[in-house]
């Protein structure tokens, strides 16, 4: 199913590589990355419509792009809605918490700080888990599935292409880390947008029309065309929408771009986030509606997986050159993960895997005041920053290195499938939704029932999970989804504080005070 010659994938890659360094590196001769403010959350003053572009492609994972085709090829528009209606739903429920996290910690960086903030290192420790472990999987399923997926088209071996990915990714997020991030974010989108209008309409065009695309929207089997079909709901619906309306409450990703947009126009860019998300999946999802048409004339070659159906469809209809769009657009979703999983876990790992020094507090302290610094304590904080950014650095290549290793023991290793990965992924990320969501607004939430309900969601919902997907078990697999929500919900309600957790917002100085009232003993 090879689309164009090895030497011209390389030649592909090289280019986009270079692209992609050099315009980092043109946007990056400013000053602002050289502070932990810039490196991390890109000064803070991230403009509202690239706030957005910047959340809406940080989501669309590589396996999106095939799986929303795959979904409206097999499951017509219930699949579809399935996909597609949850992923913007957990775009624009973090407008209010991204609002509400940037009132109580307007100096902060990542979601793990205001737990450990909020209540006490073991809890915060605990919550590190799915977090680090989201942004592994982020980086590890974009170099396993993007480059399984590049492999097939080109011929170019599955180890290269997820080495080059990762170096050139990790290349350019390290020059100016967050900042470096959102440029190439915009120009991702661009190029996932400018490859589908060029390909979708043309497509449509030969294929016959709206008709083409209307005969299939059952699937290839006829009989989903009710958007509201029990049995996708059940099967499909129920799981997946736990998945990434929890996974995006757990994604670092999105709880950075919170600290980096400008604070007054954060529930604009998470509103348009969603909208600018749902215009890819609902665009190339019309290829899966064409390949389900039996009047289409297409077919997937013998062993060829389902998700590939949209590439089928083009190549069937258009020119080869043509189906390279669906490379540019795959690069695009791809690398934009992989370099914002690169800077969540740098962003994790150096504001959360280290302690600051009394001074160092003190110095903070003092900025978050605005109280002038003298030359010395501006000398200290200087070398804070440079701090800061090293571990920053730090993180992103063990996260890399983490990522790829993963990616080839899954390649390489018999019986190590993604798929079990992918299992613990989801179960890990619904665990952690609640508290996260009942940390920012209720002030009786204590930490005994956040430790102890997400620890035994986490051991008690992961095994049941992975064993319900492997004895393909559905009713089990929704079963342990719903039952881990209704477990961390109940503890954080029945071990609740005595006295509330008071926050004193003083607007003037953009300090939060807090009172830690004494909770009963367990």
């Amino acid at each position: 199913m090879h689309i164009m010659s090895a030497s011209a994938a390389y030649l592909l890659l090289l280019v986009f590589a270079v692209t992609m360094i050099v315009l980092t590196t043109l946007m990056s001769r400013q000053h602002i990355w050289h502070t932990a403010d810039g490196f991390m959350a890109a000064g803070r003053r991230v403009p509202w419509w690239l706030g957005a572009v910047s959340i809406a492609i940080t989501w669309i994972w590589a396996p999106a792009l095939f799986v929303s085709v795959q979904q409206a090829y097999q499951q017509g528009v219930a699949g579809l809605f399935w996909f597609t209606f949850p992923n913007i739903v957990a775009l624009m429920i973090i407008a209010p918490l991204a609002v509400r996290i940037r009132k109580l910690l307007p100096d902060g960086f990542t979601q793990p700080e205001w737990i450990r903030h909020r209540f006490d290192e073991k809890t915060h420790k605990l919550y590190l888990i799915p977090f680090f472990w989201y942004q592994l999987m982020a980086v590890t399923v974009q170099l396993y599935a993007g480059g399984n997926i590049f492999s097939l088209l080109t011929g170019v071996p599955i180890e290269a292409v997820m080495v080059i990915l990762a170096a050139t990714t990790l290349t350019y997020s390290i020059i100016s880390g967050m900042r470096a991030s959102i440029v190439t974010d915009f120009l991702q989108y661009a190029l996932i947008i400018v490859a589908a209008i060029t390909v979708i309409p043309w497509t449509i065009a030969v294929a016959g029309g709206w008709h083409a695309v209307a005969g299939g929207l059952g699937g290839f089997s006829g009989k989903y065309q009710n958007v509201f079909n029990p049995e996708v709901a059940f099967n499909f619906g129920i799981v997946t929408s736990i998945g990434l309306l929890s996974g995006s409450l757990a994604d670092q990703q999105h709880w950075q771009r919170a600290f980096a947009i400008e604070e007054k126009k954060l529930v604009r860019a998470y509103f348009w986030s969603g909208i600018l998300f749902g215009i890819v999946p609902l665009a190339i999802a019309t290829l899966g509606f064409i390949g389900a048409n039996p009047a289409s004339g297409v077919g997937l070659p013998a062993g060829v997986d389902p998700s590939m159906i949209g590439v089928a469809v083009v190549q069937h209809f258009l020119p080869g050159w043509a189906v390279a769009a669906f490379l540019v657009m795959m690069l695009g979703g791809l690398c934009s993960t992989l370099d914002s999983g690169m800077c969540a876990a740098s962003s994790l790992f150096a504001m959360n895997c280290f302690r600051y020094s009394s001074q160092e507090q003190q110095i903070q302290a003092k900025g978050h005041q605005g109280i002038a610094l003298t030359q010395a304590e501006e000398g200290i904080k200087t070398e804070l920053d440079r701090k800061i950014i090293a571990r920053g650095r730090i993180g992103m290549i063990g996260i890399t290195l983490a990522g790829l290793f993963v990616a080839l023991a899954v390649l390489y290793i018999p019986g190590f499938g993604l798929q079990y990965l992918w299992w613990v992924f989801n179960t890990v990320a619904a665990c952690v939704a609640v508290p996260t969501i009942l940390s920012l607004y209720w002030d009786r939430l204590d930490s005994r029932g956040v430790f102890w309900g997400v620890l035994i969601a986490f051991c008690l919902g992961i095994p049941v999970f992975v064993y319900s997907n492997i004895t393909e078990k559905i009713w089990l697999t929704v079963a342990s989804s719903i039952g881990i929500i209704a477990v961390t919900t109940l503890f954080c309600v029945l071990f609740k504080r005595s006295q509330p957790f008071i926050v004193d917002l003083d607007s003037g100085s953009r300090k939060v005070r807090t009172t830690h009232s004494k909770a009963p003993a367990a």
